[in-house]
């Protein structure tokens, strides 16, 4: 079965092929902005936005596709009430990290699978992430030089990379930080009879 990615993030895509997974990738033109914000009005959990979140990108390309399995994926970074969107600029990077430093933010990354215009599977991953209470000036350092990398990510830092270094304590998997949550992913995939099981 064809296997869509509905995903334009480069780091899904090197996961799933690292893992030997066969797949396509489609942009989903959905408008996450007026999404998120009608949700957030309605008090909804950061969960519950990155839930609908993915399952629009997968209905979205589903649609165009009904035979494929489309894989839809969205990431949600929460600090208390606040929910962080990726950044614009470098210097919104730095303000979002000044915000996340000597705190304990939550990433939430879920993955719905539709096939056939419908849902047929769903999880959401979750890591609590602490960083150190970093001055302004290692903080400036570090968008300064790794901007280039880390634009394209909701916390403004890749634990994968030097980010790593701008945390005491992480709880959950590395998969779930990276924005796909590999393991109960292949086991689903297994269970289709898409890889060996």
């Amino acid at each position: 079965m064809q296997i869509i990615l509905a995903s334009t993030s480069q780091i899904r895509a090197q996961l799933l092929a690292r893992a030997g997974v066969d797949f396509t990738t489609a942009a989903p033109r959905v408008d996450e902005e007026a999404i998120r914000a009608a949700m957030q009005a309605d008090a909804a959990s950061p969960r519950d936005i990155a839930d609908s979140l993915a399952e629009a990108k997968a209905l979205k390309i589903s649609d165009k596709n009904p035979d494929a399995m489309v894989l839809g994926c969205d990431q949600i970074l929460a600090l208390g009430d606040r929910i962080f969107a990726k950044p614009e600029t470098d210097a919104q990077a730095l303000t979002h990290l000044q915000a996340l430093r000597g705190q304990t933010h939550h990433l939430y990354s879920a993955m719905v699978i539709y096939h056939t215009g419908q849902p047929q599977w769903r999880h959401i991953g979750h890591a609590r992430m602490t960083m150190r209470a970093l001055s302004d000036q290692t903080l400036t350092a570090y968008v300064a030089a790794e901007w280039e990398s880390i634009r394209h990510s909701v916390g403004c830092y890749k634990i994968e990379e030097r980010g790593i270094q701008l945390f005491s304590q992480i709880e959950g998997d590395v998969f779930t930080i990276q924005g796909l949550p590999m393991v109960p992913l292949l086991n689903y995939l297994a269970v289709r009879g898409i890889i060996a099981s």
